[in-house]
């Protein structure tokens, strides 16, 4: 059975989520020759809020992230902050955080208990990792001025740290839905399933 649904509760998990993401901006960015966006710790942290939280909190845990950097707060990797962030390189996978939080929530919630690692990477690769991309390669292009390819071949470089980022987050999400199963709307071969307003 899900757990029940407060407001209080679902803020609770929205904060804690986008406080997840800025801590996992402690940790240094990397920067390399190939890419003008660094290579950081921080989209663990949204694979993590949608697949946990599901699509609705998810997305409203990384807005929340989001709108604190756009006021000027240095959450992101290397204490960087500020509506000028949107015109740097990044701008693309900032805005993928939203949508990537949200799509793997409601992908992640649509499947419900119990938690499989099979599908969850399924749904981190595509939703976490390609959607990403998909955000941020047009974002390198507008914005430092690259062509499609050099673009891609920008992201050479984060292909295997977000790889093994999707594996940990996967992982994270399985040990957590293990250990709390109400956090997902019951889905199992009977096909029972929890109420509507629990699985989003």
């Amino acid at each position: 059975m899900a757990q029940p649904r407060t407001p209080a509760r679902d803020l609770a998990l929205i904060a804690v989520f986008a406080g997840v993401t800025a801590a996992l901006g402690l940790i240094p960015a990397f920067y390399t020759p190939l890419s003008p966006a660094p290579i950081t710790a921080q989209s663990l942290g949204i694979i993590l809020a949608g697949a946990i939280l599901g699509g609705r909190r998810g997305f409203l845990s990384q807005l929340l992230f989001i709108a604190l950097v756009a006021i000027g707060l240095p959450l992101l990797a290397g204490g960087r902050g500020g509506i000028g962030v949107f015109a740097t390189p990044t701008v693309g996978f900032l805005v993928g955080y939203v949508v990537c939080a949200g799509v793997v929530g409601w992908l992640t919630f649509r499947k419900g208990a119990p938690y499989r690692l099979g599908w969850g990477l399924l749904i981190n690769f595509l939703a976490g990792m390609l959607l990403l991309y998909a955000f941020g390669i047009p974002g390198m292009m507008f914005a430092a001025d690259l062509s499609f390819i050099a673009a891609i071949a920008a992201n050479l470089p984060f292909l295997v740290g977000d790889a093994l980022k999707v594996v940990v987050a996967t992982l994270i999400a399985k040990g957590v839905h293990s250990a709390y199963p109400g956090l997902l709307p019951f889905r199992g071969r009977t096909g029972a399933t929890a109420p509507e307003k629990a699985s989003t």
